[in-house]
């Protein structure tokens, strides 16, 4: 199989192609015909639905095509697979662009977010309005677009395998798991005064599995080995690797989330605590809280006057709790598992790239 800088590249040609021929095409509608010039609002959009789709590390995408491989023993990707991998690249730029919506987030990869962006162009222009309404209106129908492109890709690239209906129906199950989680998450967010200290952890790790584990890691395999055709030892073989390689995914995010480097992560410092994100790293460090510590925690997670010192003085009463260590420890035990199941007879062909995988999700600083 080609590194994973070759893997990469091929992914993001294939969605910058695919990018590109839905642009013209949408341009060159008749409905745009005789004009004598390009519409500045469907540019704009599609400008910047194109600019969602760059960067990135395509991690679902080399989970789908690693998951394809163990299915077929083959070294080269196929037409299709690679189709498969670019159309979980364009629906997590959809994902993104709407998450960046829900979280307020300013930022995304050390650039100002699709709302942001759509937001200053709109003050740039000097059109009527709220600027930053208009931001949020449109990136909400850009996301939109994103997963059209995504749906369309996906049939395009299958078009004709064998494996097409049940891949499907594994695309669909996916959709439906992230759209919940989120939603779950944004529920959390209010819904937590509500729940039960000791029943914190639990419903964390429910909107962890739906949110991110399954679509970011366990699901992305099962696709491709679908689509490959995978024997019944193959497909649990892999199950085996992404459900808890995916929990582990999920916890460096809440891990950077709360204490990530913002240089890095192109995020600002604690965005997760600016956000009053409920995750399972935040579950741990309540549990370690004495009643006071606990109160005053839940006053200022989220706050909208959050300074840089209130982000500081949350992220040590995170730390001083253990809560790190705690999701340090089941980040090592839930990779340690994977690994273990990486070893089986019917992954030997990929292990090697599984494994660099499993470093690549467990150790990132991003």
């Amino acid at each position: 199989m080609p590194f994973a800088h070759d893997i990469i590249t091929d992914i993001s040609e294939r969605v910058e192609k695919f990018a590109r021929a839905r642009v013209r095409e949408a341009l060159a509608d008749e409905v745009f015909a005789g004009s004598g010039a390009t519409d500045p609002a469907a540019s704009l959009l599609l400008e910047r639905a194109a600019a969602a789709l760059t960067g990135g590390k395509r991690l679902r995408a080399r989970f789908a095509l690693l998951g394809w491989r163990a299915a077929t023993a083959r070294d080269e990707p196929s037409t299709a697979a690679l189709g498969l991998g670019a159309a979980l690249e364009i629906f997590q730029a959809a994902a993104l662009v709407h998450d960046d919506i829900v979280d307020n987030s300013d930022t995304r990869r050390g650039h100002p977010s699709t709302w942001r962006a759509l937001e200053a162009a709109h003050r740039e222009r000097g059109w009527v309005g709220d600027s930053e309404a208009f931001g949020r209106s449109g990136a909400i129908l850009l996301g939109d677009l994103l997963l059209g492109w995504s749906d369309d890709l996906f049939e395009e690239a299958t078009a004709g395998a064998a494996a097409r209906r049940a891949t499907r129906a594994v695309y669909q199950r996916m959709r439906r798991d992230v759209i919940l989680g989120q939603f779950l998450d944004v529920s959390e967010e209010a819904a937590w005064v509500r729940t039960p200290d000791a029943e914190h952890a639990e419903r964390a790790m429910r909107i962890a599995v739906l949110k991110s584990a399954r679509y970011s890691v366990a699901q992305p395999l099962e696709l491709g080995a679908t689509l490959g055709g995978a024997s019944d030892a193959v497909r649990r073989g892999l199950a085996e690797v992404g459900a808890p390689l995916g929990l582990a995914f999920q916890l460096r995010d809440d891990i950077l989330g709360v204490f990530g480097d913002p240089s890095v992560t192109g995020k600002p410092a604690g965005d997760d605590l600016r956000e009053g994100k409920r995750t399972l790293l935040v579950a741990y460090a309540r549990e370690g809280m004495d009643p006071a510590e606990r109160s005053r925690f839940d006053a200022r997670i989220g706050a909208a006057d959050l300074a840089p010192d209130d982000v500081r003085a949350l992220q040590d009463l995170v730390r001083n709790t253990g809560a790190l260590e705690r999701a340090e420890a089941v980040i090592s035990d839930r990779a340690d598992a994977a690994r273990a199941a990486i070893a089986g007879e019917e992954l030997a062909g990929v292990a090697g790239d599984l494994e660099r995988l499993v470093e690549a999700t467990t150790r990132r600083e991003t």
